[in-house]
């Protein structure tokens, strides 16, 4: 995938109101951009941070700037954009790249299933065989080195395990896919240190057949790209 325009450079001043972030131009001027996640962000919003911006000349936008990358710790880059992995994965999933997901003759995005949910990804075989792909974008490095998610507790991520889970024992296959949008994650684990009842419910979930992938995805200032698999480390719970 292609940034659809040159990203525009600059540095973090704030985020706030959780969807809007001040950002300083190389001019000296202050925007302010849109900040398309709803996650708590941990260590994705450093001081003076350096940041990406992209630009819509769309008028009836009340923001036209848009937050799509950051600098970590002065030398990763991470994809704070929520609404790009599912593309970046169906573009994955179309082109090849995730072996375990080849083969399937359709593929749709966005579909209704459980209660009041939308699966990101449907695949539907030539004769009919149904998996359900659930994607997470995967940002947050910690000190110890290894990638997690979530970044906040997440009611609605565990209810998403459920929901895979329950698609499993209708007979359909299930896969979490986290889409890691951090250079410096080569592996990733559930955040029992954040959100230990999310953590609980993928252990539980897993057992009852739900699948997991974890696909690294390249990043440069001018396109994203789903590259290769990581492993995904189970994690520790309790004493």
């Amino acid at each position: 995938m292609d940034f659809s325009t040159s990203l525009i450079e600059g540095r973090l001043i704030k985020r706030y109101k959780r969807f809007l972030s001040d950002v300083e131009l190389p001019s000296g001027e202050v925007v302010v951009a849109h900040c398309p996640n709803t996650g708590s962000m941990k260590r994705c919003q450093q001081d003076n941070a350096c940041v990406w911006l992209s630009k819509s000349d769309n008028p009836k936008r009340k923001l036209g700037y848009t937050w799509e990358l950051v600098e970590v710790d002065g030398e990763h880059l991470a994809c704070i954009n929520t609404g790009l992995p599912n593309k970046l994965v169906g573009e994955a999933i179309a082109n090849g790249v995730v072996s375990e997901l080849a083969g399937y003759a359709e593929q749709k995005a966005e579909v209704k299933y459980g209660e009041k949910s939308r699966i990101d990804w449907l695949l539907t075989g030539s004769e009919g065989q149904k998996c359900y792909v659930e994607v997470k974008n995967v940002t947050l490095l910690e000190e110890d080195g290894n990638g997690y998610f979530p970044d906040a507790v997440t009611d609605r991520g565990r209810k998403h395990l459920y929901e895979l889970a329950k698609m499993v024992e209708e007979g359909h296959r299930a896969v979490l896919f986290f889409c890691v949008s951090h250079s410096g994650i080569g592996s990733v684990s559930p955040a029992v240190h954040i959100d230990e009842k999310y953590a609980l419910a993928f252990a539980e979930v897993l057992e009852k057949g739900v699948e997991v992938l974890a696909y690294k995805v390249d990043i440069t200032t001018e396109r994203m790209v789903v590259s290769h698999s990581i492993p995904v480390i189970s994690p520790k719970i309790g004493p």
